[in-house]
């Protein structure tokens, strides 16, 4: 296991690939951890040095006071940058991470070479879709992660993965069930308030859009706004849920591994 320190805590962090390679950052979504990569790591590890870590709230990283903002969790993947004297390298992230890549697309872009937001949006859900979640996990603790787990494999997965890959959906939920509810609170509350729409045409590093036709939580409308607004960008459709990365394999790797080296 490997940290290193924040001013008020440590990001956990692992790094896979030779050391001479050009890094590429995975972040994760919200109530995962970066095991979600998991399925990538062999494919992308080829030509990269992968760097995965779990957002703030998550996994084994501190867990705060919330909530937290998107600025906050953007800004301690520059410090882990730092942390490991990396000045610049690609990102990829996937729904609340593809909100921290649009976050460092706006303000870090010197930080970055390139860029993948994946099943993400520049405004995500509202008032009504967050009220109800923060609501559950402030009053229901341990008990409301637990529930919440068992009806994400219907957000996350096609019907058709859920029963094949069995294995896969329950590692994912399972690290939901036992995510820290003060944690996840905070999170949501960062995606809720983050609204994007005005600021992601600033964008000027190479994008790669990824959307998948059976997300529901944040939708092909939405990548095709992102790739509307984020000047040559492009956007790649596939057949898949929220977790798209978990869901495509390979296929994911084969897609992001084209565009980086491309």
């Amino acid at each position: 296991m490997a940290f290193v320190s924040l001013e008020d805590g440590e990001l956990h962090y692992q790094m896979d690939g030779e050391a001479d390679a050009p890094v590429l950052v995975l972040s994760s979504s919200l109530g995962t951890d970066l095991h979600m990569w998991d399925a990538q790591v062999a494919a992308l590890s080829k030509s990269f040095r992968i760097l995965r870590y779990d957002t703030r709230g998550h996994g084994q990283s501190l867990v705060t006071q919330g909530p937290y903002t998107v600025e906050q969790l953007g800004r301690d993947v520059l410090a882990l940058l730092d942390a490991l004297n990396i000045d610049r390298a690609h990102f990829c992230g996937l729904s609340m991470g593809g909100l921290i890549g649009q976050w460092l697309g706006i303000h870090a872009s010197d930080r970055l070479h390139k860029l993948i937001l994946c099943n993400t949006a520049a405004k995500i859900g509202d008032a009504d879709m967050w009220g109800p979640r923060l609501e559950l996990v402030e009053k229901g603790g341990a008990q409301a992660m637990k529930e919440l787990a068992a009806g994400a494999a219907g957000r996350w997965f096609t019907p058709d993965f859920a029963q094949q890959h069995a294995d896969k959906v329950t590692a994912i939920t399972d690290v939901l069930a036992a995510t820290s509810p003060l944690g996840y609170a905070a999170c949501c509350a960062a995606v809720r308030d983050a609204d994007l729409r005005k600021e992601v045409s600033s964008i000027n590093v190479p994008t790669l859009i990824i959307c998948a036709s059976h997300d529901s939580v944040t939708t092909v409308a939405d990548g095709h706004f992102l790739q509307n607004h984020i000047y040559g960008s492009q956007l790649s459709d596939y057949y898949a849920a929220h977790l798209s990365s978990v869901e495509l394999g390979e296929v994911f790797a084969l897609r992001v591994t084209d565009f980086l080296l491309g």
